[in-house]
């Protein structure tokens, strides 16, 4: 696997070696030796999926308490896939990176713990497959608004389609973080 340093510390770009030939191919998208080489040990306890059509944004999301790391990939379609540092002692806090991520490229994106996630759907529907490092607890997530002014991602689309949820995310400055 080749792994790629973002600009955000704990944030990483990865790219499987893929073995093609006439009947298609193979590749392993996970290995725990492999990601502890990486410097990623990081137990995995949840594979979470979701499928979505094309404008959806779905996000920011994260938990203040069980904080989650995240190993995105997409199994199929395109997204903008973004990561926003909430380590408040972090020199990168509040900072954010984005990389498109697709199942033709099969890169994935590594995001520790302490870091707001979302991405939207560029192609006509997207398949996402996520390893999380701890479970899901609704009474711990929260939701930073998709287009917070001070955060000033750069969306690849004007005008998402949200759920309720994520149309009521709280701005950056007022959002609980991680100390």
């Amino acid at each position: 696997m080749n792994c790629i340093e973002t600009e955000i510390s704990d944030c990483r770009i990865i790219t499987p070696r893929i073995f093609r030939d006439d009947r298609g191919f193979f590749f392993e998208s996970f290995n725990e030796r492999t990601f502890s080489d990486l410097g990623i040990n990081h137990r995995f306890v949840q594979d979470n999926q979701s499928h979505s059509k094309h404008g959806v944004l779905r996000g920011l999301h994260y938990q203040i308490k069980q904080a989650q790391g995240k190993l995105v990939r997409v199994l199929s379609g395109e997204i903008f896939d973004v990561a926003v540092d909430l380590r408040k002692s972090s020199p990168s806090f509040g900072q954010w990176i984005g990389e498109r991520l697709s199942s033709t490229d099969k890169k994935m994106i590594w995001i520790s713990p302490g870091f707001a996630h979302g991405f939207v759907v560029l192609s006509e529907t997207a398949e996402i497959l996520y390893k999380a490092t701890d479970f899901y607890a609704v009474e711990h997530e929260r939701t930073i608004v998709w287009n917070d002014p001070d955060l000033q991602i750069d969306w690849p689309i004007a005008s998402p389609i949200l759920s309720e949820k994520d149309r009521r995310g709280l701005r950056f400055r007022s959002a609980e973080v991680f100390t």
